[in-house]
């Protein structure tokens, strides 16, 4: 069970609770931080659990989180889903990379925000290098994730016991508890911290992969509970501890990572070394592990016909052709975002949008499971989504129902809180998806999308034109 633990806690914890410091005080006064962390708590963990109720209620389903989506509305909107969380590790992976060298760049000042170029550069060196490395084969070593993972826990533990016992300040802290320096209310603060509290749970949901490795599937509910209140304490400490070390206005203004500059004020330049030095080494693992993991939708996808199969294509055990079109992605994003100078926030909140989206239609699909007992089977690509399962009784279905519910209503306040200008933009990066997709239908000769999925598409559309006249008119931005 403990190995269980580990593992989620080392999926779970990755460059979100090094920079949290910041993003807690661009958002929200100490008050309002607390009560975001708690919706948070119960939501993440509301669909960590949704994850792993369907992998045991749906075991035929194992074409990663977008499966669970298409078996409940149709291949349209399964591939929409994949196609987000594709650009979500993208996009993710440029915010990684970027945060590196800016981290690197307070000592090497060549490496600097002030250096956007050789920035783009290095970070376009990184991923090509990795991915010449990953279409040999070569993977990962159980050692590497035990050195990373180490990396980032130890920094993270130092901060918190320096930080606890010597430089908390509760005066400070509580100062202006319920305040903010923008001036906006309570509510208006919770809205504004829960795409960096999404952020920092990104990963959950492998704990349903891992619960297909344990010994004993009651170990699996301990193992998630455990693991997720971990990754959840370490993340709500940090962040309160930092409100007592400095004010919101000073924690704002920090470069990042923002924790090294919380520790660096609380013990000197030491602090911020330390802290400095296990992100880089964690960034430096997880960019591997990430990229590989970019191939991964893509791959699917083409296993299960809705992208043309030749994407899914492998060379020495590496689906090399899906790394190749993830590593040009990439690229291209580190053109569009050092372009326009896009900070890595405005990337991790882009990012959370697309992550999002298997996140709420998983969510929902649950719940037809659990009030309608079975699945849609989809009319047009000949597969039918069967009831395949173990027997589950009247009173587990109605706790998976309340676990379903409750990480729905949480999926969909998300969309809400979040800028309008990531929606929009999370519709415009759908549209390049269109073409490959329609090119797969007909080819199979079937129709690209029936009733409800035109509505879909019609929706995204709309939202694609408007993302594109707010560019062009300068009214919104990256």
């Amino acid at each position: 069970m403990w190995t269980l633990v580990s593992l989620i806690i080392g999926s779970t914890v990755g460059t979100g609770i090094f920079a949290l410091p910041r993003q807690s005080a661009t958002a929200a006064g100490p008050g309002a931080m607390l009560i975001g962390w708690a919706i948070a708590g119960v939501g993440m963990l509301s669909i960590a659990f949704v994850f792993q109720i369907l992998a045991t209620r749906k075991p035929h389903l194992d074409s990663g989180v977008y499966s669970y989506v298409r078996a409940g509305l149709g291949d349209f909107v399964g591939f929409a889903s994949a196609w987000g969380y594709w650009l979500g590790s993208v996009i993710a992976q440029v915010g990684y990379a970027s945060l590196f060298f800016a981290t690197l760049g307070h000592y090497v000042p060549i490496f600097g925000n002030d250096h956007p170029f050789v920035q783009a550069l290095c970070v376009s060196a990184m991923t090509w290098a990795i991915f010449l490395a990953l279409t040999k084969g070569v993977k990962q070593a159980a050692f590497l994730n035990i050195v990373t993972t180490v990396a980032k826990l130890l920094p993270i533990l130092a901060f918190l016991l320096v930080i606890a016992f010597f430089s908390f300040s509760w005066d400070r802290f509580s100062l202006h508890m319920w305040e903010h320096s923008s001036g906006a209310g309570v509510m208006d603060q919770v809205k504004g911290i829960m795409v960096y509290t999404v952020w920092a749970f990104i990963g959950v949901e492998g704990a349903s992969v891992y619960s297909k490795q344990a010994a004993k599937r009651t170990d699996v509910g301990r193992a998630t509970v455990i693991g997720f209140l971990s990754v959840l304490l370490m993340l709500v400490a940090v962040g309160t501890l930092s409100y007592g070390v400095l004010t919101q206005e000073e924690l704002a203004a920090l470069d990042s990572p923002s924790m090294a500059g919380v520790m660096e004020a609380a013990v000197g330049p030491w602090g911020g070394a330390l802290i400095s030095i296990g992100l880089m080494l964690s960034v430096l693992g997880a960019y591997v592990s990430w990229q590989m993991l970019c191939a991964e939708p893509i791959t699917l996808m083409a296993q299960d016909r809705l992208l043309p199969a030749k994407l899914g294509k492998t060379r020495n055990g590496a689906p090399w052709t899906a790394q190749l079109i993830s590593s040009i992605v990439i690229q291209i994003m580190v053109v569009v975002f050092f372009l326009n100078e896009t900070t890595y926030d405005r990337m991790v909140s882009l990012a959370t949008m697309m992550y999002m989206l298997p996140y709420l239609f998983s969510s929902l699909y649950l719940v037809m499971l659990c009030t309608r007992g079975k699945g849609i089977t989809h009319p047009q690509a000949g597969t039918s989504f069967d009831d395949s399962g173990p027997a589950i009784s009247a009173a587990t279905n109605r706790k998976h129902l309340l676990i379903g519910s409750v990480a729905l209503v949480y999926s969909i306040w998300l969309f809400y809180a979040a800028e309008l200008k990531y929606l929009l933009f999370g519709a415009l990066l759908v549209i390049p998806g269109l073409v490959p997709y329609i090119w797969q239908r007909n080819k199979m000769k079937q129709r690209p999308f029936n009733t409800f999925e035109w509505v879909i598409v019609a929706l995204v559309v709309i939202g694609s034109i408007v993302a594109i006249y707010g560019l062009y008119s300068g009214r919104m931005s990256l």
